[in-house]
């Protein structure tokens, strides 16, 4: 287990609060106080990390919150205060008429140690981009690695401090950060402008930056990378995934852009014909996953992960932490991929002994229900994919990380529609059960096994079949049948004679007339 080293002048933010207050936290363990709750008209809580706790039996008062404002610095625009050389953070509620109902007095700690587990990664002169849920963990590495870039590797090290949380409230910057130094936010709209600020005017080599959460200062973030001075920063995410999904900040892993390919190339690739692909290099050079308060997961190629996921693989990482390191997640072989292309299904008959069970991603369960009822279909949907023996999607969602992943854990097939619509989902259901309008089931039925028959012959052997004469409407339904296993069929002879036969090869060289 990795053992921190904390200082936290916990002394001097329990000096503003009420003396029952004090006492009843004193008898607490320091440290595993995270932060103090105070709502007007309620008990005051402690919140440990194991869980709350009461303080007092007695609510708050306005007369306790007015007192403990008065002893803090000004709350600033993003309603924060601290108190002057700590790095305790108060944080106010406010009612409509501005006036404070509620703080949250957060316990502010310079740990050191929390680093070790990446110091490889920060020395190396890499961009690095922490994420992580709130309250892991993210500012206090934030600070010990300005301290050890700034004290042990000797680097010229400026932190961005917009609600003084790095580095501590007052006008001289904690000692938790070294000797590295500080510029303070004025107000949080302005945070990407002193990103820049502080590149032209103060010529440092990293810069560190809390909480990236808007498209201007993801901008900002670039600019920086692309100077070649070194960033390492905190955005609004818990997972890679979230941010790579999250169309504001996806510009810090290289941004997000959907592809319309060539019928060639998506045939070339094995893909969709729209696809998602990453715009360009990751501002990030690594990304880190902080999973709880000693386990981290490691991307260290941020671009690698970003394309695994959208390719709808997991991304690659490295777990680290509580004295393990593993070795690097591999992508899934080949087989494990989604199919891109349905593979054949076993002819499905409209009222078959099977039951067909439909998982549908982003198409109303309802409307597939209605056609099932409407055709008479020996089929139902199901919530789940694992319970699924086929998958029904619009077209738009078909390159979704989440379906991709779905279909590589399930192996089941994709079928698309263009629209969410009764009508597109009953003629792909009418295809895929091989329904043909005013005609027995058993003739259809009996045309369809055939063809399948057919074509299984045709991959097996490599050579021609040719199928009874049928009528036009059964023809077409045999041609679907065959494109559904990429064979080539056409027509022969002329009615009532006229039958199909289908050859090795691709649908996209078939016809029937």
């Amino acid at each position: 287990m990795t053992v921190f080293t904390e200082t936290d002048d916990l002394e001097r933010l329990l000096r503003i609060l009420p003396q029952p207050l004090q006492s009843a936290i004193t008898a607490l363990p320091s440290s595993e106080l995270l932060e103090i709750v105070l709502d007007l008209g309620r008990r005051p809580q402690a919140r440990l990390i194991q869980g709350a706790l009461d303080l007092a039996g007695t609510p708050v008062t306005r007369l306790d919150l007015e007192r403990i404002t008065s002893t803090v610095g000004p709350f600033t625009a993003d309603n924060r205060a601290g108190i002057e050389g700590t790095l305790h953070r108060v944080a106010a509620i406010r009612n409509r008429t501005g006036t404070v109902v509620g703080l949250t007095l957060r316990v502010g700690r310079a740990v050191f140690g929390t680093i070790d587990a990446i110091h490889d990664l920060i020395a190396q002169g890499g961009s690095l981009l922490l994420l992580g849920p709130p309250g892991i963990g993210k500012t206090t590495r934030l600070r010990e690695i300005a301290r050890v870039l700034a004290d042990e590797c000797a680097r010229r090290v400026i932190v961005i401090d917009t609600s003084n949380e790095i580095a501590g409230d007052g006008d001289i910057p904690h000692p938790g950060i070294g000797c590295a130094r500080r510029m303070q936010v004025a107000h949080p709209d302005r945070q990407h402008r002193v990103m820049i600020e502080a590149v032209e005017n103060h010529m440092p080599e990293v810069i560190i930056v809390d909480e990236i959460g808007t498209s201007a200062e993801a901008a900002a973030a670039r600019t920086i990378a692309e100077r070649g001075v070194q960033l390492i920063g905190t955005a609004h995410g818990t997972t890679l995934e979230n941010l790579v999904l999250n169309p504001t900040l996806a510009d810090l892993v290289g941004g997000v852009q959907t592809v319309t390919l060539s019928d060639e190339e998506a045939r070339a690739r094995g893909t969709q014909k729209t696809v998602s692909e990453r715009c360009g290099p990751p501002t990030f050079d690594a990304v880190v996953e902080i999973v709880d308060r000693e386990r981290l997961l490691i991307h260290r190629d941020a671009g690698r992960a970003v394309d695994a996921i959208l390719s709808g693989l997991p991304a690659n990482g490295q777990s680290r932490g509580g004295g393990n390191v593993s070795s690097e997640t591999q992508r899934p072989p080949p087989q494990s991929q989604p199919p891109e292309h349905p593979r054949p299904l076993a002819t499905l008959q409209r009222s078959g002994e099977r039951l067909v069970r439909i998982y549908a991603y982003a198409i109303s369960r309802d409307s597939v229900e209605k056609v099932i009822r409407d055709l008479r279909l020996n089929a139902r949907t199901v919530p789940r994919a694992e319970q699924a023996d086929l998958a029904l999607a619009l077209r738009a969602r078909a390159a979704d990380p989440r379906l991709r992943r779905l279909l590589a854990a399930t192996s089941i097939p994709l079928h698309q529609v263009k629209r969410n619509s009764t009508a597109q989902i009953r003629r792909l259901l009418r295809d895929l059960f091989n329904v043909v309008p005013g005609l027995e089931e058993e003739t259809v039925d009996e045309a369809a096994r055939e063809a399948e028959q057919a074509a299984q012959r045709v991959l097996a052997q490599g050579i021609a079949v040719e199928l009874t004469p049928r009528s036009a409407p059964i023809r077409r339904m045999q041609h679907r049948i065959a494109m559904r296993h990429r064979l080539l069929a056409e027509s022969a002879g002329s009615d009532p004679q006229r039958r199909l036969v289908l050859h090795p090869g691709s649908e996209e060289d078939s016809y029937e007339k």
